[in-house]
């Protein structure tokens, strides 16, 4: 697929849960267990063992899903990331020279930002999404909602916090993907093998999303 392509698979989906836990066979279940429920994009952080051989197998899956390399720190970092298979960088904060690698490698890069100096420097660098991080922690919601006046035409990924109780919230307020983590993927529902669990999960967020999305309809 095309950087472009990606870009609006990830439009299209709406979500990009980030697997956190501990071990390689973890995260390949979890990853397996969201495509189950319907998400092909997933997001492999580099604090999970063996991150960069799950990020080949994933890539290289018959579910042809779209991978991300998480909490990439480093231009050296994005250049073993691509090598193995990952369709997408992102990473906690703004860093130029994180960017200036994915760009020169052709790949969508996503760094983190908190706020709107970060968000538009990052923007400038080139970023193809900006990820609003902790948004939990910045205001929620609201804190979207206020970023969207000064900047309606960049993409804004909401993430930190997210659940299913407020999801539909931040995409009404302006985030044009969300970002789950543990509201997903919980590291117990992981290690108990909780396939229906998770994938009942996925349905619901992108049922969530769908429905966010949607224009208000006026009450008769």
């Amino acid at each position: 697929m095309s950087k472009e392509q990606i870009r609006q698979r990830i439009l299209e989906v709406g979500v990009i849960p980030a697997v956190r836990v501990t071990t390689a066979a973890e995260a390949r279940f979890a990853a397996e267990a969201v495509a189950d429920g319907g998400i092909p994009v997933i997001e492999i952080t580099l604090t999970v063992q063996g991150a960069l051989e799950v990020i080949r197998e994933l890539a290289s899956s018959p579910r042809k899903l779209i991978v991300g390399a998480g909490t990439v720190l480093d231009a050296e970092t994005v250049g073993r990331c691509i090598d193995a298979g990952a369709h997408f960088i992102t990473g906690p904060a703004v860093k130029e020279s994180v960017i200036r690698a994915a760009q020169e490698r052709g790949s969508l890069v996503i760094p983190g930002a908190m706020t709107p100096t970060e968000i538009l420097q990052a923007w400038e660098y080139g970023a193809d999404f900006v990820k609003v991080f902790p948004c939990s922690a910045l205001g929620g919601a609201n804190y979207i909602r206020s970023l969207r006046r000064p900047f309606p035409k960049i993409p804004l990924i909401a993430a930190g916090g997210i659940n299913q109780q407020n999801a539909a919230e931040y995409i009404r307020c302006g985030a044009d993907v969300v970002g789950i983590g543990t509201g997903l993927v919980s590291p117990e529902s992981v290690s108990h093998h909780e396939l229906k669990r998770i994938r009942e999960l996925a349905r619901r967020y992108l049922s969530i999303v769908a429905l966010a999305r949607q224009p208000y309809q006026a009450s008769s």
